[in-house]
C-alpha cells in the first residue's frame, strides 16, 4: 500500500477516474495544490487557471466518481493487491524516470517484482510456430538468468514469453491495456491467474473496469518498455504494436534487441526494420546477457555452455546420429513437450541445430 493517508489515497483514486485527466494534468494538480484532497476541494476557477478542461473539473464531486473510488478501495482489501502512486517509495524507479509516468499503478500479485531487473519480450499476435518457440526459449533462459520477463499478455509472442518464464520457475509481469477486472484477451484469463498464483504480477494504469479500447494498447506499451532495461522483439510485421514498444524503449534510453528471420517471412520484416534503425541483432541469449552483464542475477541452475555440451543426455544421442523430434523422444524416453523445450535451450546455446527436419549436434 502507498505511504499516504487513506483519505489522500481515496482522493487520488477519484482524480484518477476523472475524464481527460492524463499523467501530466494529474501531476500538475498535485504540484499546484500539494495533495489530491486539496485539489478536489479547490474551486473550478483554480482548475481552469491551470489549463484544465471543464470536463475534468465538473464531475469531481459526482456520486459516480466517489463510487468508482470506493470500488477501487474495496478491490484493495484482498491480499496481494496494491496501488502504487508515483511518489510512493515502492513505485518502480525506472518507470518513474518517464515524463509521462502513470500517476498510479494497480498491481495484482508481487508488486516487489517491479523493482527487479526486467526485460520485455514482445512480438506479433499472429506469430509463427517457430516464433512462439523462440519466445518461450529466450524467456526461459532470461528468466533462468535472474531477469523478470515483462510483456503485455497478448496472444502470440507475449503469451509465449510469459509461459516460458513460468516454465522455468521464473518471474513474469503482465502489463495490461485494460483494467485488472476486465482481463483481455479472454483466452489468457487462465494464464493471468497462473501468473499471479506463481509469484508474478498483473499491472495496469487504467481504472479497474476499463474495457479494451484500441487507444489504450499503445499507451500501455510505454509502461512495458519503461519498466524494463531492454526490449526484445521476437517476431513482428512493420505495422506491429511491438515496434511502438521498441521505439518507445529507444526514446527512453533502453536497449532494443531484435531477432532476425527469413527475408520471405512477413513476421521478420519488423525486426529487420528495427535492426536497420540501430537495434542489436540477437541470435542467442548470450547476446543479451553480455550487454546487461552488470544487471545479471547469478543463477546456479543455468548450466554453463561447456558443461551442457559435455554432459547433456540429448547431446550424447545427437553425437551418434541426427534425430527427428519424435525419434529423439523415443530414443531418450522424454515426453515431447519437455524434449522440445530442452532442444530450444540447446539451440540457443549453439549446441544443436535443425537441418532438413532433423536435430543435429553442433561441435563446439
Amino acid at each position: 500500500m502507498p505511504s499516504i493517508s487513506p483519505a489522500e489515497l481515496e482522493a487520488r483514486l477519484r482524480l484518477h477516474h476523472l475524464p481527460e485527466l492524463g499523467p501530466a494534468r494529474f501531476r500538475r494538480l498535485i504540484e499546484a495544490f500539494g495533495s489530491a484532497s486539496a485539489a478536489l476541494s479547490a474551486p473550478a476557477a483554480a482548475w481552469r487557471a491551470l489549463g484544465l478542461p471543464g470536463a475534468s473539473a465538473e464531475p469531481r464531486r459526482s456520486p459516480d466518481i466517489r463510487e468508482a473510488a470506493a470500488r477501487a478501495l474495496a478491490w484493495l482489501e484482498r491480499p496481494g493487491r496494491h496501488v502504487l502512486c508515483w511518489d510512493d517509495p515502492g513505485y518502480p524507479a525506472l518507470l518513474a524516470e518517464l515524463a509521462n509516468a502513470p500517476p498510479l499503478l494497480y498491481v495484482d500479485g508481487a508488486a516487489g517484482l517491479l523493482e527487479r531487473p526486467q526485460l520485455a519480450v514482445v512480438g506479433s499476435r499472429r506469430a509463427s510456430a517457430a516464433g512462439l518457440d523462440t519466445a518461450r526459449a529466450f524467456a526461459r533462459s532470461l528468466a533462468g538468468g535472474g531477469f523478470v520477463i515483462t510483456s503485455g499478455l497478448a496472444l502470440g509472442i507475449d503469451g509465449a514469453a510469459h509461459q516460458g518464464a513460468l516454465e522455468t520457475g521464473g518471474a513474469t509481469v503482465a502489463v495490461l491495456g485494460t483494467g485488472l477486472e476486465r482481463l483481455y484477451p479472454n483466452r489468457h484469463r487462465g494464464l493471468a491467474a497462473r501468473i499471479v498464483e506463481e509469484g508474478g504480477a498483473l499491472v495496469s494504469e487504467l481504472p479497474l473496469d476499463c474495457p479494451p479500447q484500441p487507444a489504450n494498447f499503445p499507451r500501455r506499451n510505454r509502461i512495458i518498455s519503461g519498466l524494463s532495461l531492454g526490449v526484445l522483439v521476437v517476431e513482428a510485421s512493420p505495422s506491429s504494436g511491438s515496434l511502438i514498444t521498441a521505439r518507445l524503449a529507444a526514446e527512453q534510453g533502453r536497449e532494443v534487441y531484435a531477432i532476425p528471420g527469413s527475408i520471405h517471412h512477413p513476421g521478420a520484416r519488423g525486426c529487420h526494420q528495427l535492426i536497420r534503425e540501430g537495434a542489436t541483432l540477437v541470435e542467442k541469449v548470450e547476446d543479451i546477457l553480455e550487454a546487461l552483464r552488470g544487471w545479471q542475477v547469478p543463477a546456479p541452475q543455468m548450466p554453463a555452455e561447456v558443461a551442457a555440451r559435455e554432459e547433456h543426455p540429448l547431446l550424447e544421442l545427437l553425437r551418434a546420429a541426427p534425430y527427428s523430434s519424435e525419434g529423439l523422444a523415443i530414443a531418450s524416453g522424454w515426453e515431447l513437450p519437455r524434449l522440445l523445450a530442452e532442444l530450444s535451450d540447446l539451440e540457443l546455446q549453439g549446441c544443436v541445430s535443425r537441418e532438413a527436419g532433423c536435430w543435429v549436434h553442433r561441435p563446439g
